[in-house]
């Protein structure tokens, strides 16, 4: 049980099978690569693909220490390259749960770039957000732990995610309204 004046989460007030909440800092996680020459596309920069990669992996692992076990991708939301990273750059990605819901978890994800052999501070590179499904065993869906955001900046990401949560759900449902439109129309795509 978690008091919500001050974020603390009581154990000893948890009843049986009740999973404790976590604070954002308990799964936090940065990782960091180093960009060579195999990371690169046809123009010479690292591929997308490559960061996707790092991104993905960072999320994961930050998802699978949040819920205690195994998590999947669920889906990838606004992945945005705002600068091209190259080789030779020493690359920090960093994850955080945003939000918890019943199962799934938003992972924000943050890239940063820096030159490895030089002491200017990194830049932000790119950013996503994930959304990952805690699963057990047999890949069934399984409760995880609520996220206590701890500082406004984890506050502001945990009701952004809410939004984006909500906006994720209005779509799905508009999509298979118009799918079931067309299907009872005849139409077959």
């Amino acid at each position: 049980m978690t008091d919500q004046a001050t974020g603390v989460t009581d154990q000893a007030n948890c009843s049986e099978g009740e999973i404790p909440d976590k604070p954002t800092a308990a799964s936090r996680t940065t990782l960091s690569h180093i960009m060579t020459g195999s990371d690169t596309n046809l123009l010479g920069t690292v591929h997308g693909g490559v960061i996707m990669k790092l991104v993905d992996d960072a999320a994961g692992a930050v998802a699978g220490r949040h819920s205690g076990g195994p998590a999947v991708t669920a889906s990838m939301d606004e992945m945005v390259f705002l600068e091209p990273v190259r080789v030779g750059d020493l690359v920090h990605v960093r994850a955080q749960v945003n939000w918890t819901g019943r199962s799934s978890m938003e992972v924000g994800v943050r890239v940063m770039a820096e030159r490895w052999n030089e002491s200017t501070p990194a830049q932000q590179v790119g950013s996503a957000y994930l959304v990952f499904a805690a699963v057990d065993g047999d890949g069934k869906p399984r409760p995880v732990p609520q996220v206590i955001p701890e500082t406004e900046r984890d506050k502001r990401r945990y009701q952004e995610a809410q939004i984006r949560r909500t906006h994720r759900l209005a779509r799905r449902r508009a999509i298979k309204e118009l799918r079931e439109k067309r299907a009872a129309d005849g139409i077959d795509d």
